[in-house]
């Protein structure tokens, strides 16, 4: 049996973020992942000539240190540098008006004055003016100073004692992201658009979604000086410098090791044992697993009435996926990113309603052949895991629902590339079996549906000792900057708050 210091049972960017800070800092780490290749759901791969991604479509912060993302500064702290090609741009196709449109405050000012005129501008001004103020609160509290579920007394004096000038703002962040519109926006026009960006960062309407991502959201996608950036080569860019960060202090990775189960001594967790049989014996176990596979990996006896509250957590829904390479010829001015949606009416979060495309060779040629673009599609959150769940993957029933209800991806893609079809040299279509089996995630979901108006998402310590999870499931909860931060916070109640404020300052 292999010693180390902690074992980590996951390689998605938050277990890879834990693994690579504990390991910077002396700890012997292992980092076990099922899959043949590491990531998560953030990862690549390849076919004919083409990199397919899987992960993230939109990135920022990577490079750029004026916005506040945690996974660019733990980047930044492993000393690895990841190559973006920088852009502003993404297609919008909404029923009423399809438009180009930039980051950045002034574009959309120009866009809802020219499609909604003065007033609705003016409600826009307001609205930004409220987020305003909840931005700057925020930007108080970086995500990487410290987990505000890791606080003790004096830590909560200190913060405290810095906020009180924004008081009137802290009772906003423990509201939904939607009281604010209710509050500002009456154009339907912009409480779409409000909901949408919700609902892609979330998984949630915004009502749901919480007012700390969306103001940190708002503050950089509207700042003048704002851009995005895509990682050259993909995700899987962002996935190798955080292994290299991890392996170049003595961090270790395996691959295709399905850890089976935690093995725990007097009820504290001990190590791991695999389903090839092997056993790791560690002073600390990190699980970066959803919430609901937590429990399989436990005897039921430790369990008790966590299991039962993890019961009774909400799922988002899951997704349908596409993936294209083909012909580029006389395709002039792509955009790297379109977001469309079929009817307003039917809600954000209907089934097909919502669909996002990349296509990242327009940025980095190296992706696909010469002459050639590469595709990813999907619909975000929105695909019902009911519909899925009773067939069988390998029948024919199967395929023919999956061409059906994949075709909502050519349907909208015809807006942006009219004759698409004849141009499709590979064609992979994915579905919530083809995402539940890939990601070791429940039903394929997004993560947990907790709502920001009802709780916070569940801290990285669990009622266990020396058992902490990080990921999707955790606190600050769903998308890139938040499982970063998870990891980190994980990272964190393992080193000790002296340790990790040394490491960050």
């Amino acid at each position: 049996m292999s010693e180390f210091d902690v074992v980590i049972i996951g390689s998605g960017l938050g277990g890879l973020c834990c693994g690579s800070i504990l390991s910077l800092k002396g700890y012997r780490v292992l980092v076990c992942e099922a899959h043949s290749q590491p990531g998560g759901v953030a990862h690549s791969f390849s076919k004919d000539g083409y990199t397919f991604e899987s992960g993230p479509s939109l990135w920022s912060g990577i490079n750029n240190q004026k916005i506040d993302n945690p996974l660019g500064h733990i980047l930044r702290l492993l000393k690895e540098e990841v190559p973006v090609a920088k852009y502003k741009d993404w297609e919008v196709i909404f029923p009423e008006s399809r438009f180009r449109l930039e980051v950045g405050e002034v574009p959309f000012r120009k866009k809802i004055k020219e499609l909604r005129g003065e007033i609705s501008l003016k409600e826009w001004e307001a609205f930004l003016a409220e987020v305003k103020p909840v931005s700057n609160l925020v930007k108080k509290m970086p995500l990487l100073t410290s987990s505000p579920l890791n606080l003790d007394f004096f830590d909560t004096l200190k913060i405290a004692g810095k906020l009180l000038p924004d008081l009137k703002q802290i009772s906003k962040l423990r509201k939904g992201f939607g009281y604010i519109a209710d509050k500002n926006l009456h154009d339907q026009f912009l409480r779409n658009w409000v909901d949408l960006l919700s609902f892609l960062i979330s998984g949630m309407p915004m009502h749901d979604t919480n007012t700390a991502a969306m103001a940190t959201l708002f503050e950089e996608w509207f700042n003048p000086e704002s851009y995005l950036e895509y990682p050259l080569g993909g995700s899987e860019s962002i996935v190798n410098a955080l292994v290299r960060g991890l392996e170049k202090n003595g961090g270790e990775l395996i691959c295709s090791s399905r850890v089976k189960k935690i093995l725990f001594k007097n009820k504290i967790a001990s190590g791991v044992k695999l389903e090839n049989g092997k056993e790791f014996n560690a002073k600390f176990v990190v699980m970066n697993c959803d919430t609901w596979n937590i429990t399989k990996l436990i005897p039921s006896k430790l369990l008790a009435d966590w299991q039962k509250k993890t019961k009774s957590i909400p799922k988002c829904n899951s997704f349908l996926h596409i993936h294209l390479g083909f012909d580029a010829t006389n395709l002039i001015d792509l955009p790297i990113h379109t977001i469309w949606v079929d009817n307003w009416e039917r809600g954000i979060t209907a089934d097909r309603n919502v669909a996002v495309f990349s296509i990242p060779s327009v940025l980095d040629p190296t992706m696909a052949p010469k002459n050639k673009h590469v595709l990813h599609g999907y619909t975000p959150a929105n695909e019902p895991w009911e519909i899925w769940e009773n067939i069988d993957y390998r029948s024919k029933e199967y395929k023919d629902i999956k061409e059906a209800r994949c075709s909502i991806f050519i349907h909208a893609l015809k807006n942006i590339i009219p004759d698409i079809e004849k141009r499709i040299e590979v064609k992979m279509l994915g579905t919530p079996l083809t995402h539940q089996f890939f990601t070791n995630t429940e039903n394929g979901s997004y993560g947990p549906a907790i709502s920001a108006s009802d709780t916070l998402f569940p801290g990285c310590k669990t009622p266990i000792k020396n058992l902490f999870t990080c990921g999707a499931s955790t606190f600050p909860g769903i998308g890139v900057p938040a499982v970063a931060a998870s990891g980190a916070y994980a990272a964190e109640a393992i080193l000790g708050k002296k340790e990790y404020k040394q490491l960050f300052k």
